[in-house]
């Protein structure tokens, strides 16, 4: 079993530092909330690891593939709760794909794969909440 283990630590105010295989992410809240919006909120993040993992699973599975995109982008929407705790109670991700004779369904193999066999990430929203995915893709 492997373990991945972490360290915050509060700087100032409302500002966390975490030193991440060896990049530090800073976690504040926006000025209107009390902080120095000096690094993106906690739960923002959490959307960032999803796409940043779905992402990579992607771009490898397409990259073995032999398929070139000229652009990829990954979109959420995410809702979230009225209540404390305030909490995501859906997940959309749209991965928006442009360039040249794109093959539709290998794309949308790539990104199956990702969504219901590779991403870590996304398995443990799954658990939790609705996560459904949309694929766009412009041929030009």
């Amino acid at each position: 079993m492997t373990t991945h283990s972490i360290k915050t630590v509060w700087k100032e105010n409302n500002t966390f530092s975490t030193d991440i295989d060896g990049h530090e992410v800073i976690i504040d809240l926006g000025e209107d909330q009390g902080g120095q919006n000096l690094g993106p909120r906690p739960k923002k993040l959490l959307l960032a690891s999803a796409a940043g993992c779905t992402g990579l699973d992607v771009v490898e599975v397409l990259r073995k593939m032999r398929i070139e995109v000229k652009k990829f982008d990954i979109k959420i929407d995410a809702e979230l709760s009225d209540e404390h705790p305030k909490q995501y109670k859906s997940l959309k991700l749209i991965y928006e794909f442009e360039g040249e004779d794109l093959p539709e369904k290998k794309i949308e193999r790539a990104v199956k794969l990702s969504f219901e066999n590779y991403c870590g990430v996304l398995a443990m929203y799954k658990s939790a909440v609705p996560v459904s995915y949309e694929v766009k893709i412009i041929n030009g």
